[in-house]
């Protein structure tokens, strides 16, 4: 745990560091500045809300689970509900029995969570079926697949579990960096192999021993200190056909060929969520909240915005050419794919949007509030 760092009392620890001011002005913007005025829109929508959901507060990383055809979610005192996609209809709740650390991962049947205690809980159609301790504190949600439960601790050990009775079948650590991140990492499939943000690097893992396939870089970490050279990959990445894309702390956005385990490309920017992309473009917010539009065969720029600056945007998905971004005020901004110009928006309930995930034709958005907005685009 020596070497993980939460961002807000490294800032208060070494406030003279002109380096920790940067990083913290960038990511939290200067007070004194006022977020974008929205613009005035007159087209008409091109999307809707096609139903909706309330749940308890959302205070913890959620990370949407998206296993066939339903949502499954979390709130941070515990509750786990899968509901229908088409419609919203629940068809199982269950009680993770304490406050959440980090969630979720579904394969469908079933669903994990981290909670406070830093225990791993595993709920079979919304029943505990059991628990886990944790060497060192998760906020990445586990992974369910293939009948085994995967987690990725702060210090980025990767744990593998038995999905039925919770026996560890392996763990990795390998040589870490000096600082982690405290937030999000990247814990993802790509057919047969696990990928893993690990510091700057994604890692591809044999998920049945646990042994490193190949690892590849998105961003080079660049600077006189650690602090300056902090460049974790933070959630969610995005797999489009054999390209994983993903955001390293203010460092870069780039993507990694996962069958040949090689570097595509990368760009330098700034930034601190995670990205969204399809089959043509990857698009990020910065540190400001610029939108950026980078070609994914590539890497060329495509467009770039700033009509949300200091919004504090949620990090956008793509659905049916459109961008959908969410931001501190609830509104889901719809922009078009190929110009980044906005074509409408959506209000929510007026808090935060916290969370995005797609299946199949629509979008799920969560607010901070607890609320769930299922979206269709036109």
């Amino acid at each position: 745990m020596k070497r993980a760092v939460l961002i807000s009392l490294l800032a208060a620890s070494l406030s003279g560091c002109s380096s920790v001011s940067s990083v913290w002005n960038s990511w939290f913007g200067d007070a004194k500045t006022k977020p974008a005025a929205l613009e005035t829109l007159s087209g008409p929508a091109s999307g809707r809300v096609v139903w909706s959901a309330k749940g308890d507060n959302i205070n913890f990383p959620l990370s949407i689970a998206t296993p066939g055809d339903r949502f499954v979610v979390a709130s941070s005192d515990g509750n786990v509900r899968a509901l229908a996609a088409a419609d919203g209809r629940e068809l199982w709740r269950g009680d993770a029995g304490a406050k959440l650390a980090a969630g979720i991962g579904s394969d469908g049947r079933f669903a994990a969570v981290v909670n406070r205690d830093n225990e791993l809980v595993v709920l079979d159609a919304g029943r505990v079926v059991w628990k886990k301790a944790l060497p060192t504190p998760v906020i990445a949600a586990p992974l369910v697949a293939g009948e085994r439960v995967f987690a990725l601790t702060l210090d980025r050990q990767v744990i593998a579990f038995d999905a039925l009775d919770g026996r560890k079948i392996w763990e990795l650590k390998r040589p870490g960096e000096p600082l982690t991140l405290a937030k999000a990492g990247v814990l993802l499939a790509y057919k047969d192999t696990l990928v893993v943000g690990q510091g700057p690097r994604l890692a591809g893992i044999d998920p049945l021993k646990g042994q490193l396939r190949w690892e590849a870089s998105v961003a080079t970490p660049r600077g006189t200190n650690e602090v300056e050279r902090l460049a974790d990959l933070v959630g969610p990445a995005v797999r489009q056909g054999e390209a994983i894309c993903a955001r390293a702390f203010q460092s870069s956005v780039g993507c990694v060929n996962a069958e040949r385990g090689s570097a595509l490309w990368n760009r330098v920017v700034g930034g601190t969520n995670g990205i969204g992309a399809d089959d043509q473009v990857v698009v990020a917010g910065d540190a400001s909240d610029r939108l950026s539009a980078w070609k994914l065969a590539n890497g060329d720029l495509a467009w770039s915005g700033d009509q949300f600056q200091l919004r504090k945007l949620s990090e956008p998905v793509l659905l049916g050419k459109q961008v959908l971004v969410g931001d501190f005020e609830g509104y889901v901004h719809l922009l078009d794919r190929d110009t980044g110009k906005t074509r409408s928006r959506l209000s929510t309930d007026g808090s935060q949007v916290t969370a995005t995930a797609l299946l199949g034709d629509m979008a799920l958005v969560a607010t901070k509030s607890g609320g769930l907005f299922a979206i269709k685009v036109e």
